[in-house]
């Protein structure tokens, strides 16, 4: 089991919003110094509903995974996507928005 790489206590953050399902969702990302991401929060703007709630902990799952070492790519086309490869869930959106990965294009910005 390899250890978790923390990331600095103070970090620069990026936010992305955008769309999915109908639904608006506000991604935060936090990196490594060497700019590997690190970490990714979701958030739904119908705050503590069942959609909130399992992007959030999707979220928190993906961090830590990534922490730990797990390649964010791996993470991304692992996912669930629609038979024209977009990103069924917000989490692969958000990444898909992050990585400029497949999808990226086609999401709808907020």
């Amino acid at each position: 089991m390899s250890s978790r790489e923390r990331l600095p206590n103070r970090r620069p953050a990026e936010n992305l919003d955008f769309e999915i399902g109908g639904l608006k969702y506000t991604a935060t990302v936090g990196r490594f110094p060497d700019g590997r991401v690190g970490e990714v929060f979701l958030s739904n703007h119908r705050i503590n509903s069942a959609a909130d709630t399992n992007a959030r902990d999707a979220a928190i799952a993906c961090s830590i995974a990534l922490q730990f070492g797990a390649d964010l790519e791996t993470i991304r086309v692992g996912l669930s996507r629609d038979s024209q490869g977009r990103a069924s869930g917000p989490l692969g959106a958000a990444l898909d928005l992050i990585t400029g990965g497949e999808g990226g294009r086609d999401a709808q910005t907020a």
